[in-house]
């Protein structure tokens, strides 16, 4: 009689299996793979910091460019690549108590809402500008070609409305205002095709609100920058050509008797200082694109390719000059489009009384030729109340030249911006003496920084508001940041903010303006402006 198997007999013979799988650890599944790279090396972990105190993101593209008012500086204005321009306000109240001792703490901030939104330019916005001595009108200018000018006085339901436009030229490039306290809202635009153009704002005269004062036509390539002297009666541009010229928009200094002497244009009219390639001592291959005037108006300092500056004497009219001769010189200009002539120098009644080192022999002359960073110089400052020039460069440096002393080199801060992102824009503090020795600049690597310029030890704190979130990158990376930030405090940097994604391209802090309080708003090229509290 059969019998029933046994628990044994029941189980397979070893010889019947098809396979025996080994024991063996946990694998990582597939995607963790993906995580290597080609070359082998695991990618690096971003490091998130976010030290804003509020945000702007209603910009669908890039923001190109930032100003805010002259009178109400929390009120800022951003221009980007959606051809839009948007106001809002930067005034940001100070929470009572912080987050922790709130009973339903927020996780999460909305953004600032627009006071207004402009549109009717057809290309992207790169430079915005208010009008002085108060602001009452704010002009923006285009790669279209535009400059659109919108009165700040109107409010409900129609704030920021369109009083003129004009378009002249096929990009504008920058909008500077004058500061002359006889020629109020008055402004000068820089264009791709190298002219000048002056115009002023008179919303008394409704047939033509928006009057050209001057135009010229002396750069051959684009006019890349900018300056009116402290006084407003002079204007100095730049071009990619390499040349340079001063301009007397509101015929004060022929009124003073400072001419060209050696003029070779045949209109009849020049540029008051003129500086070319043709001219060895001055050219920079490569082009110009960055001016900036002393405090005194007694020389300018150009910036261009290879870390090149120039530093060039100009001529400094008495308080006293401007007579009924300019006014009339003035009128009978006013509207046409002049083609003026150049020359080296200029010579005539200077002014040199205390704060000016000009005289008829330094007017139109190369004070001094400078040459320590690498690459390009994008942005150069004079401290306001300090012998201190300023110069930031593509290849991520900041230099700074004592002007008292033959312009030797004060500091030179290799990494101010790291991994040799350029230095877009810097800024002395002018509220007071003490604030002129702090710098602030923004870069390409979405970073804003501050320095202490008195000495090589960092003022400040050294640290954002706001705390770091986010995974941390490897030992070696985190080494490196520690090592490259305490170099940093050496060359004296006094704060950092961060908060734009940084690293290039799409990611860098292309523009700031400081505003109530002191706090620091910027314009980032990843589509949001920033609120640092200072």
């Amino acid at each position: 009689m059969d019998t029933a198997p046994s628990d044994n007999e029941a189980l397979l013979d070893p010889s019947e299996a098809a396979e025996i799988v080994p024991e063996d650890p946990d694998h990582p599944m597939d995607s963790d793979d993906e995580d290597i790279q080609a070359d082998g090396e695991a990618q690096e972990e971003i490091q998130l910091q976010n030290d804003s105190i509020a945000y702007f993101d209603l910009h669908t593209d890039s923001i190109f460019c930032i100003a805010n008012h002259p009178l109400t500086p929390t009120i800022i204005a951003t221009g980007g690549g959606d051809d839009t321009t948007y106001i809002f306000s930067a005034d940001v109240p100070s929470p009572v108590l912080p987050p922790s001792y709130e009973s339903n703490p927020s996780t999460s901030r909305s953004s600032l809402q627009p006071i207004a939104k402009l549109t009717g330019h057809t290309d992207s916005i790169n430079t915005l500008t208010y009008t002085l001595p108060s602001g009452e009108y704010l002009i923006t200018g285009g790669l279209d070609g535009q400059i659109r000018v919108h009165s700040t006085k109107t409010t409900s339901p129609t704030p920021y409305s369109l009083l003129s436009s004009a378009q002249e030229v096929p990009e504008v490039n920058f909008l500077t205002p004058s500061p002359h306290p006889s020629h109020l809202n008055t402004f000068a635009l820089g264009a791709s095709d190298g002219s000048v153009w002056v115009y002023t704002i008179d919303a008394s005269d409704p047939s033509t609100p928006l009057q050209v004062l001057q135009a010229y036509y002396l750069h051959t390539e684009s006019c890349t920058a900018g300056a009116w002297t402290p006084d407003g009666k002079l204007l100095a541009t730049v071009s990619e050509d390499g040349s340079f010229y001063v301009w007397d928009p509101f015929g004060e200094a022929t009124a003073a008797g400072v001419t060209n002497s050696s003029s070779s244009s045949s209109s009849g009219q020049a540029a008051i200082v003129g500086l070319t390639t043709t001219d060895q001592r001055f050219a920079v291959e490569g082009g110009l694109f960055s001016v900036a005037i002393a405090p005194s108006g007694a020389f300018a300092a150009v910036g261009g390719a290879h870390g090149i500056i120039r530093v060039v004497g100009l001529p400094r009219l008495s308080s006293t000059s401007t007579s009924a001769s300019a006014t009339k010189s003035l009128k009978a200009g006013g509207g046409a489009k002049n083609k003026t002539g150049g020359g080296k120098k200029a010579s005539g009644t200077l002014d040199t009384t205390t704060g000016g080192s000009s005289s008829s022999g330094q007017a139109g002359a190369i004070l001094a030729s400078l040459q320590v960073q690498s690459e390009s110089i994008e942005t150069l400052a004079f401290s306001p109340h300090h012998s201190l020039l300023a110069a930031g460069s593509v290849d991520g440096s900041i230099c700074l030249f004592d002007t008292a002393h033959r312009f030797t080199v004060r500091r030179h801060i290799k990494e101010a911006h790291e991994d040799a992102f350029a230095v877009v824009q810097m800024a002395f503090g002018a509220s007071s003496a003490e604030e002129a020795w702090l710098l602030t600049s923004c870069g390409m690597d979405g970073a804003v920084r501050r320095w202490d310029c008195r000495g090589g030890a960092g003022a400040g704190t050294g640290a954002g508001t706001g705390a770091g979130t986010g995974a941390g990158a490897g030992a070696d990376a985190g080494a490196g940041a520690v090592a490259r930030v305490t170099g940093q405090h050496q060359q004296g940097l006094a704060k950092e903010w961060r908060g734009h994604r940084g690293e290039g391209e799409g990611g860098g802090v292309l523009g700031f303006v400081t505003s109530g309080g002191g706090n620091v708003v910027t314009a980032g090229d990843d589509g949001v402006s920033l609120v640092f509290a200072s």
